[in-house]
């Protein structure tokens, strides 16, 4: 069983046309539409079975089409899986880099995809409280984890560390967070082995796809693609399959949110604002209200520059 969705106070006191597919669910009577599973997808790219370096994370690397492929497939599987467990309506957060990454022409036709940054609640736009589980497809290890490939939280150029409460986070707890915020438990996590075991270890026993084994930050022993798509849908229908046992993580307000940058400036002109405090020479400490508000608090200091233009 998970731990209880109440932390102690030490810890926590968190476009196009529609299809006849997608008419055809729309057209279902509302009480089987209600009574239906609403799974929420967020898919990142690290944790995608066989990446290692930037060859295969971005769009100047000589593997990156490949590896949109591969992370297609796999949130193709964890769909698959959904559907054969009554899913009547999933939502996928294309959530790495750029989030342009997944291949839509490949996806069913009565899928919702989010695409694109900024975005309000980050890797979780589009979360609430309609859904009953939430699975987290190719997600990797926090920054402050020596164990990951490609360790990092939310940004690997800028950020050294988050915290919430005191907490160390990683990119799962803090969007384990935002869906607590609605009620709705994360219930699958894949990855590499030291992603899967801290967001287990933050969110309680839900089931984990561990798709690679890391070597070092550029280097893992890992799956082939098809044996990482079969573990996933595996896992994703196991976990499905007992909903019961998984609660969401809630989290009380207001927090302490603290952000500490590699390099001192980004600290220094955060502080100039009134609703932050500077800790550190890298540190600013934000307090707010709820799950939301950290969300938007830390999306705003992750994309804010005064260069930004349409």
């Amino acid at each position: 069983m998970p731990r209880s969705a109440a932390l102690p106070t030490s810890a926590f006191v968190t476009t196009a046309a529609l299809t006849l597919a997608a008419l055809s669910l729309l057209a279902l009577p509302l009480s089987a539409q209600d009574d239906g599973l609403r799974v929420y997808i967020s898919a990142d790219m690290e944790g995608i079975t066989g990446t290692v370096t930037a060859e295969q994370l971005g769009p100047t690397g000589f593997e990156y089409s490949r590896y949109r492929e591969v992370m297609t497939e796999e949130v193709l599987a964890a769909i698959g899986a959904a559907r054969e467990a009554g899913a009547v309506e999933i939502l996928v957060s294309d959530s790495h880099g750029n989030a342009q990454n997944l291949l839509l022409e490949r996806m069913p036709d009565d899928i919702t995809v989010i695409r694109g940054f900024p975005r309000p609640l980050g890797m979780m736009e589009g979360i609430d409280e309609r859904f009953d589980a939430v699975l987290f497809i190719g997600y990797h290890a926090s920054t402050t984890n020596p164990e990951g490939v490609r360790a990092h939280t939310l940004s690997s150029a800028t950020l050294a560390a988050v915290r919430v409460n005191g907490v160390e986070m990683t990119e799962g707890a803090l969007n384990a967070l935002i869906a607590g915020h609605f009620g709705v438990p994360v219930v699958l996590v894949s990855g590499g082995d030291a992603a899967t075991a801290e967001v287990a270890e933050f969110v309680g026993e839900i089931e984990q796809a561990t798709v690679k084994f890391a070597h070092g930050f550029h280097s893992t022993r890992t799956m082939t693609p098809a044996a990482g798509r079969a573990l996933i849908a595996e896992r994703t229908t196991a976990a499905l399959a007992r909903l019961d046992d998984f609660a969401p993580v809630s989290i009380e307000g207001p927090l302490e949110l603290e952000v500490t940058f590699k390099n001192y400036m980004p600290a220094e002109v955060l502080a100039f604002l009134p609703w932050a405090e500077r800790a550190d020479a890298h540190t600013v400490r934000f307090r707010p209200a709820d799950a939301i508000e950290m969300a938007n608090i830390l999306n705003f200091v992750t994309r804010y520059s005064a260069s930004i233009t349409p």
